[in-house]
């Protein structure tokens, strides 16, 4: 089974930046679709953005034209960057993963969808 370990979280001010990291176990892109989602508290899991083993992107609406995902092949890492960050976008970030989905995409998958998860870093704007 493949693990995920999420880093890069932290404390930023509106407007700031910051890149999160999702280091794989072993080399997953070709075979799994690789997703970000994030949890505010007392709210459901929010989909973020989706790469899918094509390399085709999907975004959220909310983070359109802000975050951008992106991968390392060589070194088995996913990364979201955020930019023009809100306080709307605090909350916990996960990393997930899905063999061989019969789709990638935002619109289309919620959190339980995908098979793997890390145990997500935290992600705090403060104004």
């Amino acid at each position: 089974q493949v693990q995920l370990a999420e880093s890069g979280g932290g404390s930023v001010q509106v407007g700031g930046s910051l890149r999160l990291s999702c280091a794989a176990s072993e080399y997953i892109f070709s075979t799994h679709c690789m997703g970000w989602f994030r949890q505010a508290p007392g709210k459901e899991h929010e989909g973020i953005a989706t790469v899918d083993t094509d390399g085709t992107l999907t975004y959220a609406d909310s983070v359109k034209g802000r975050f951008s995902i992106s991968q390392d092949n060589a070194e088995n890492t996913l990364y979201l960057q955020m930019n023009s960050l809100k306080p709307e976008d605090t909350a916990m970030y996960y990393c997930t993963a899905d063999l061989f989905p019969s789709t990638c995409s935002i619109a289309a998958m919620q959190f339980n969808d995908f098979g793997t998860w890390g145990q997500g870093t935290q992600v705090t704007v403060s104004s």
